[in-house]
């Protein structure tokens, strides 16, 4: 049974906003975000006669940007994506030191960690769902998420010397 576009557009072009969000932190100028997304939603129009009704069309629709970023990755043969600091970026609670600072720490983290990372934390997936975008066993995104926080941790803990330590008793 073909699906028609008004469907597609109620199923899968209302995550466009998030697809963009998540594809601009994980990739740099050399690769264009809205290309990504670009990409990624004619693909999800090419396979929407095989999308089950009532399944997750977030996780699958992310699972298809993961596999256009490892494919772009495998054409040019670039180093793993960064986090691209963009002028969107807002400070709720915390200072814009502060986003830098945690925007920097993210930046460092492998890309396998800072996916997992942004994935669980940003756009809130399961690590079922998280594993099935990823394509890789539950327990391996268990431990890149254990092993991402703790990295995170470790970055932003306070240092001798600066403003707001906390003081040990």
């Amino acid at each position: 049974m073909r699906r028609n576009a008004e469907e597609f557009e109620r199923v899968a072009l209302v995550h466009t906003p998030v697809l963009l969000r998540f594809a601009v932190r994980l990739t740099r100028d050399r690769f264009s975000a809205e290309d990504l997304v670009q990409e990624t939603l004619l693909l999800a129009w090419r396979g929407f006669g095989q999308f089950a009704e009532g399944t997750n069309a977030r996780a699958w629709l992310f699972r298809i940007l993961m596999n256009c970023i490892r494919g772009q990755h495998r054409k040019t043969r670039a180093a793993a994506p960064v986090v691209v600091l963009t002028p969107d970026v807002r400070a709720t609670s915390a200072s814009i030191d502060d986003s830098v600072e945690v925007l920097q720490a993210l930046d460092r983290l492998g890309a396998d960690h800072r996916e997992a990372l942004l994935l669980a934390v940003v756009e809130g997936f399961t690590c079922r769902e998280m594993s099935e975008i990823l394509s890789v066993p539950m327990g391996t995104v268990m431990s890149r998420l254990s092993r991402a926080r703790e990295a995170m941790r470790e970055a932003l803990a306070p240092r001798g010397g600066r403003c707001g330590e906390r003081v040990a008793r």
